[in-house]
């Protein structure tokens, strides 16, 4: 992954802890927990993160930012509580959904200018589309989970900016692939 190395088997695992007792603090009606300083500052540079929620398989929030204010662990417990209850696709996390609940996370590396289809690796890359006045983004694992060939991604990358199919191709919209490290709970917690 590009944009910052990858994560540490204990820097993920940090991660999703953080993630989840963000949510599980706040129906406690506590303040979240933070890493130590000493583990917060192993990973590195500020970068852009995703937190998706899922149950039974199905999504149930996803949100991140491009452009991270702050160290990777209070980003990761921010958006984790930002998915669950802002995502306006979904109404708000319930406490007795948390134990169900499968956390997800997407830490991103630096995008790059690509002109077309050709230039994106399907199960690798993701895709931000801007212009209009309008942004979508899709990560890797969407393309892989729905059957998209590169041509279809950048299409649906369209629809989610609220941008015609065929937008990608209007000199005026930007296009940029990105990778991601992606992990996440185990798939027996959302059973």
């Amino acid at each position: 992954m590009s944009g910052g190395g990858a994560l540490s088997e204990r820097g993920r695992r940090d991660l999703l802890w953080l993630a989840r007792e963000s949510l599980a603090s706040h129906f406690r009606g506590e303040p979240a927990r933070r890493l130590s300083s000493d583990r917060a500052e192993a990973f590195g540079t500020p970068r852009g993160l995703f937190v998706t929620l899922t149950m039974a398989g199905q999504l149930r929030g996803c949100i991140g930012t491009l452009a991270p204010e702050g160290d990777v662990t209070r980003v990761a417990a921010e958006f984790a509580r930002r998915a669950a209850f802002e995502d306006p696709r979904f109404p708000p996390l319930e406490a007795e959904e948390l134990p169900r609940c499968r956390i997800e996370i997407s830490v991103l590396g630096a995008p790059e200018t690509i002109e077309g289809p050709e230039e994106v690796v399907i199960g690798r890359d993701g895709l931000i589309i801007e212009g209009r006045g309008r942004r979508g983004l899709l990560l890797p694992q969407v393309a892989t989970e729905w059957g998209f060939d590169a041509a279809r991604f950048l299409e649906e990358t369209c629809r989610k900016a609220g941008l015609p199919p065929d937008a990608w191709r209007d000199p005026a919209v930007r296009v940029w692939r990105f990778q991601a490290e992606v992990f996440g709970e185990a798939e027996s917690r959302a059973e």
